[in-house]
């Protein structure tokens, strides 16, 4: 079965399934610890789908998103195995809003769809939805009931980003200038994730949200 067929039978499958009681957004800076922070959560029971994740799915060979990206950009943005050079795009992108504008209606309305479908299915007693560009975009208003926002010094998120990525401090700035501010995103805040310490006080914090949202979901 092809990738793209799979992805058809699954969102069939998976159409009549009621969504939890409680779906949460999940958002933050770059290098700000949004992927760690739901992986504590995951451990508790909660369902986390990533719309990053999504993104690398949908642009993986055999899904129509790659088509479309390669017939609007051209062809040599595909790798040898069919497979989108995010690498190559990115950096097209990032210099030309009007491109990423582009980029952005192509693969969006798909991510949606797909973050849709995954919420359905889910049994868990709340799903968080990681999605780095909320309060830039917006999204999703009619499906998440709260917003988490994972913050931490800017100097940090400059400094975690470096060490995994092996970009240098002007590319982590450049990135860090076209996201929303700290402040933005503090201001569209329900919870918000204090990331500026160890994993043990993390994984605290996370318990007590935890406990928190899973009273939110009974009650709803």
């Amino acid at each position: 079965m092809t990738a793209r067929a799979a992805g058809d039978e699954h969102s069939k499958a998976i159409g009549t399934a009621g969504p939890p009681a409680l779906v949460i957004g999940v958002t933050g800076g770059i290098g700000s610890g949004k992927t760690t922070a739901a992986g504590l959560f995951q451990e508790r029971g909660a369902d986390i789908v990533d719309t990053d994740v999504i993104a690398h799915e949908l642009t993986s060979p055999g899904w129509p998103a790659v088509e479309r990206i390669a017939a609007r950009f051209g062809r040599e943005y595909l790798g040898a195995d069919g497979a989108l050079d995010r690498a190559r795009l990115r950096s097209h992108v990032f210099s030309d809003p009007a491109a990423r504008r582009e980029l952005e209606g192509i693969l969006h309305p798909l991510i949606r769809s797909e973050v849709e479908a995954r919420v359905r299915a889910s049994r868990a007693p709340y799903i968080l939805v990681l999605i780095p560009l909320l309060t830039e975009t917006g999204g999703y208003p009619d499906l998440i009931r709260r917003v988490l926002v994972v913050d931490c010094d800017e100097r940090l998120q400059v400094e975690r980003t470096m060490q995994r990525s092996g970009l240098t401090e002007p590319q982590v700035q450049a990135i860090m200038q076209t996201q929303a501010s700290r402040s933005s995103r503090l201001a569209i805040a329900d919870d918000v994730l204090r990331n500026d310490s160890d994993l043990a006080n993390l994984a605290s914090q996370v318990h007590a949200l935890d406990a928190r949202y899973r009273a939110l979901a009974r009650a709803a």
